[in-house]
């Protein structure tokens, strides 16, 4: 993938598919730009930092159940596994899985390159005798992996809840994609967060802080760079609305006036209350959970939640197809 550099303040040459991206989503109806663009260098760190708030439980519930199963995971995972790692970002929750389960060899990947060499650095220093190898990539696509990993089992690891920003299509093609790239009798481990009480849902995605109004408004921020915009980023202010019927925390970017910008040269304007969609966080029910990596291709072989069942980790296998029954 292409990474933009910015010199003197002027933007270079942008991922062709954020380009893309981002005039087809500023153009339709309702307007929505994919979720994974808000994942520059900036946009990662300040997700760090959503991860450490206090009104975000995911992170700290997840990371929580991880220390737990640790020596169940271990008694499932096959030795000598090579580990894995999709939207990989700082791998906090890594090391977890990393001692439990002692990999031989961990992949990280992870769309923000200068993020990603930077975490596979720490956990190289932390883990000298572990093969490491970070792998710049859309992991939403089928990946050819390593060719020094080619014959080792393998386990997955997409923590943090992120399949629940996908909409359901497109989840279980995300799943399919990663079924591919692991291939037949990979392991997959992830997190799912479950179906909560709505203010619960809306306070976790809508700080006191404002850290996640940042997160989302340095999307425009990365426009304006990237692709030469003037969109007035304090025109807009940062909403998360629960859909209840959809079962999803929605995040939008809402114009506070009537705005004109252009992108690229191309011209925008919305009025006010108009918003662009960013990103979705889809929570999934026990059932729904395991339906959902079924029709991906993988079948759950053993769950955990937390005391309140708030969120769940889920190790499922890339068994055999059958057909029906």
């Amino acid at each position: 993938m292409l990474k933009p550099e910015i010199e003197d303040g002027q933007a270079s040459l942008a991922d062709p598919q954020f380009r893309a991206d981002v005039l087809s989503g500023l153009e339709r109806r309702p307007r929505a730009i994919p979720a994974r663009w808000f994942y520059d260098r900036q946009g990662s760190e300040l997700f760090e930092d959503i991860t450490q708030l206090r009104e975000y439980y995911p992170t700290r519930t997840e990371t929580g159940i991880l220390r737990d199963i640790a020596a169940d995971l271990a008694a499932r995972v096959p030795r000598g596994s090579a580990l894995v790692e999709f939207g990989s970002g700082s791998s906090t929750k890594t090391p977890l899985v990393i001692d439990a389960v002692r990999p031989s060899a961990y992949v990280p990947i992870d769309i923000s390159g200068d993020f990603l060499r930077d975490s596979a650095r720490d956990l190289s220093t932390r883990y000298p005798d572990l093969f490491v190898l970070p792998f710049e990539a859309d992991f939403t696509r089928a990946l050819t992996l390593p060719r020094t990993i080619e014959t080792a089992p393998k386990l997955g690891f997409f923590p943090g809840s992120t399949i629940g920003n996908l909409i359901p299509l497109a989840a279980v093609d995300l799943l399919r994609a990663m079924r591919a790239s692991l291939g037949q009798g990979a392991q997959l481990l992830i997190g799912m967060d479950r179906i909560k009480d709505a203010a619960v849902l809306e306070r976790a995605y809508d700080d006191a802080a404002g850290v996640t109004a940042a997160f989302n408004l340095n999307l425009l921020a990365r426009i304006n760079r990237e692709l030469d915009g003037t969109i007035p980023v304090d025109a807009f202010r940062h909403r998360a609305i629960w859909n209840d019927d959809r079962a999803r925390i929605e995040m939008h970017l809402e114009a506070t006036r009537e705005v004109a910008f252009t992108v690229e040269g191309r011209p925008f304007t919305m009025a006010a209350g108009e918003t662009i969609h960013t990103e979705n966080s889809h929570k999934y029910g026990p059932r729904d959970a395991r339906i959902l990596l079924r029709a991906g291709g993988w079948t759950p072989v053993a769950e955990w939640t937390d005391p309140e069942s708030r969120f769940a980790v889920i190790l499922a296998e890339a068994q055999p197809e059958r057909p029906a029954p």
